[in-house]
């Protein structure tokens, strides 16, 4: 597939569920020889990321990147509802069971190829007391204290949403919750606590950093934190496979891992 190339450039399109690409696919390939449009499908989380090492990667390629992104939930449907793409940057279990029915390519195990790991974390507006959060019953206190609570809508299915809600009804509070819930069905839920819609934000950290306005109190207890690993894959219907597996490569390396710190993230 990576000798299909030809010398006319064609247009790429990239889901950004980042680059689980086939050992088969990576191995010896060249540098793209044309500059390509490559569409990048990414979950939300790992947006951040993408843009930043957009213009180095355009810059040093020449291909230029298109960047979309949903839910991890809403990535799965697009992809089986058969939506053309390049590059996919994922959740892995979801793409892992991509992989599976043939939908992207994955390493040789089956296993797609981490690229980051990120956690759940807590948020305030600027200038807002910071509520304790350093225990299970300190932040299920929290929780309760606020007059509206912004996180990912459940039913979207957002990684940070599903789990939050699981574990609040867990816990039994769910009912006295909901009716302060402000729900973001994709996007940054922090962005309700600087409207001031909502006293605070639960959510993947990496979304949490991304709004100006906000102070982060931290992270959620150990004791119900869930790590989220993102991982990559190139559709098995790549028409520019080999200029997405070069973006996978980027995002891999040293300046792609570069950036997650100060977003949020943590390297796999």
């Amino acid at each position: 597939m990576m000798g299909m190339l030809t010398r006319a450039a064609r247009r790429i399109r990239v889901i950004a569920v980042w680059g689980a690409a086939g050992t088969n696919l990576m191995a010896g390939c060249a540098p793209p020889a044309r500059a390509a449009d490559l569409r990048v499908l990414t979950a939300g989380a790992y947006k951040q990321v993408l843009q930043a090492a957009q213009p180095a990667f355009e810059r040093e390629t020449g291909h230029r990147l298109v960047i979309d992104n949903d839910t991890a939930g809403g990535l799965v449907k697009r992809v089986n509802g058969g939506e053309a793409f390049d590059l996919l940057v994922l959740t892995a279990g979801p793409l892992a069971e991509l992989a599976r029915t043939g939908a992207v390519r994955a390493t040789g195990d089956g296993a797609p190829r981490p690229l980051t790991r990120v956690g759940i974390g807590v948020a305030v507006k600027q200038g807002a007391s910071k509520p304790d959060i350093g225990s299970v019953p300190a932040f299920r206190d929290a929780l309760l204290a606020a007059r509206a609570i912004a996180t990912v809508d459940p039913a979207a299915g957002g990684t940070s949403g599903i789990h939050l809600w699981r574990t609040f009804e867990a816990w039994g509070i769910a009912d006295r919750l909901r009716p302060r819930a402000v729900l973001v069905p994709g996007g940054y839920s922090a962005a309700k606590v600087v409207s001031g819609e909502a006293d605070i934000a639960v959510q993947q950290m990496s979304e949490l950093v991304a709004v100006p306005g906000v102070t982060i109190v931290g992270m959620v207890p150990d004791e119900i934190q869930v790590w989220t690993v993102y991982a990559g894959a190139v559709s098995a219907r790549a028409r520019q496979a080999e200029a997405a597996v070069a973006l996978w490569r980027h995002l891999a390396g040293p300046a792609g891992r570069a950036l997650l710190v100060e977003r949020g993230m943590a390297e796999p």
